[in-house]
């Protein structure tokens, strides 16, 4: 009768062991998400002249309506490197999954061989097989067959193993989503840098001249003999103090350049044309914020979510190391056909088996077993301090990044009024100069006066916009929750 094939052999034994294997918990902690108690709203007063929606800010730079920006964001979310090199993260993190997942079911091994060999008449085999009748000359031999093995998961080493693997891939995703939401709220920092230094170097250029021609009318004025040399030094000095700063802004437009394109994974000048002062405007603020709840930056912001992964990687490895302490149960066989010749391979009594069932158990290893339990527990409960800490500091960076914002926009305010008033000062006295009607002192404070005032007012124009790219970075804008980013 002949023997009935291996697989069916197997399966008598392995379903069993499968019914029992699925009827066993995994060992160590259960993983629940942590519940973190969060304030219902934002205890900073500026809350209460923000709107409380839930904010679309996945494309916070949208709103401030400047083309070249968003072409900015646009480019550098394609060519950035080090969101390049996040992605190969993700890519790396989902293989070791699979590894992870391949521990789930048997491995299985096919080989095969062919030999041709001779024994040696001389030796003492070989005698003996003379003497007998038999021959000693050249032989064949084919040999196919395959072998599996499985480790029977009985305690959850393997399935912990798994879970682990998954969180971590998960918490891979989220980091690539946090470097964008970085990069992109980088990318805007720059560029406001480049708007607000070269608006500065507008000034700069714009007060030189206008400080020029102060210094024409204080040399015409001394030709008339109405006014002393002491003007003209005093219009000179003013003029090369006013030059002196625009070289340095000149500088600091091509640093703040140069580390654009870097984001953009650009050489330098590469922008040059994009970013010319010409080419576009200063981002306008819109006139609503949304900030939403405090619970939400839970949902929102990636490191967070990457965070919480962690401490689920971290429960998981809490069961892996435990199953150390239990027996593993393995199953293991083969089948093999061996014959003198590749027709014969086909033939029943051709055909070998083996079923090889076991167990390995380490009862003693000094207490090292049980201290990698502890040690996981450790890291698992660093894992969820980290987490929570994690929250606090965002809800205080959401929370200080309002106040900022709010503060500096009553800044720019007070910045523009003060301008107005400057330039209308300056137009004054530079006409009661003209007629004699004051002196040159009065008229060179007053353009000192203007060009601080104005300085300062594109300075914290371009603070006032940075601060609102903060606060959407810190509300975890930047990035869109969808199939696309896996």
């Amino acid at each position: 009768m002949p023997r009935p094939p291996l697989s069916l052999r197997a399966r008598a034994l392995v379903s069993p062991l499968w019914l029992v294997c699925a009827g066993c918990a995994a060992v160590g902690p259960d993983y629940a998400a942590p519940e973190v108690p969060v304030p219902d709203a934002w205890e900073a007063a500026v809350a209460a002249r923000m709107a409380a929606d839930t904010p679309d800010i996945e494309a916070w730079w949208e709103s401030l309506r400047d083309p070249a920006l968003s072409e900015l964001v646009r480019r550098a979310a394609i060519d950035n490197l080090e969101l390049g090199i996040a992605l190969q993260r993700v890519l790396e993190a989902r293989a070791l999954l699979g590894i992870a997942r391949g521990a789930r079911v048997p491995s299985v091994t096919a080989d095969g061989q062919y030999s041709r060999a001779k024994s040696s008449e001389n030796a003492g085999l070989g005698e003996l097989a003379s003497s007998l009748g038999g021959s000693t000359g050249a032989a064949d031999q084919w040999s196919v067959g395959a072998s599996a093995a499985w480790e029977i998961d009985v305690f959850g080493r393997v399935r912990r193993s798994v879970e682990a693997a998954v969180a971590q891939y998960e918490g891979s995703i989220e980091d690539h989503r946090d470097l964008r939401v970085i990069l992109l709220a980088e990318v805007g920092l720059a560029y406001v840098d480049v708007r607000a230094f070269q608006a500065r170097l507008r000034f700069a250029r714009q007060n030189a001249e206008a400080q020029r021609e102060s210094l024409g009318l204080t040399e015409e004025r001394r030709e008339a003999g109405l006014t002393s040399e002491l003007d003209v030094a005093q219009a000179e000095q003013n003029l090369a103090q006013t030059e002196s700063i625009i070289p340095s802004l000149e500088a600091a437009v091509n640093a703040a350049t140069n580390r654009l394109s870097v984001l953009l994974g650009e050489h330098p000048g590469a922008l040059d044309e994009l970013l010319a002062p010409g080419a576009g405007t200063f981002p306008v603020l819109p006139a609503d914020v949304l900030v939403g709840v405090p619970a939400e930056i839970l949902r929102r912001r990636p490191d967070l979510r990457s965070a919480e992964r962690g401490v689920a990687a971290a429960t998981a490895q809490i069961g892996v190391a435990e199953a150390d302490l239990y027996p593993t149960f393995s199953l293991s066989g083969f089948v093999e056909s061996v014959a003198g010749s590749a027709s014969d391979l086909t033939d029943s009594d051709s055909f070998g088996w083996g079923i090889v069932p076991g167990f390995r158990w380490d009862l003693f290893r000094g207490g090292a077993i049980r201290s990698n339990v502890d040690a996981a527990e450790a890291r698992a409960e660093q894992a969820l301090l980290g987490y929570r800490q994690a929250i606090l500091l965002a809800l205080a960076e959401v929370d200080g990044a309002m106040v900022s914002y709010d503060r500096e926009v009553a800044r720019r305010d007070r910045l523009r009024a003060a301008v107005d008033a400057s330039e209308r000062a300056v137009e004054l006295v530079r006409s009661q100069y003209r007629s004699g009607l004051t002196n040159f002192q009065n008229l060179l404070d007053a353009q000192r006066s203007l060009f601080q005032q104005q300085d300062a007012l594109a300075d914290s124009e371009g603070l006032a916009v940075q601060n609102l790219i903060l606060l959407n970075r810190a509300l975890g804008g930047g990035w869109v929750d969808d199939e696309d980013d896996e």
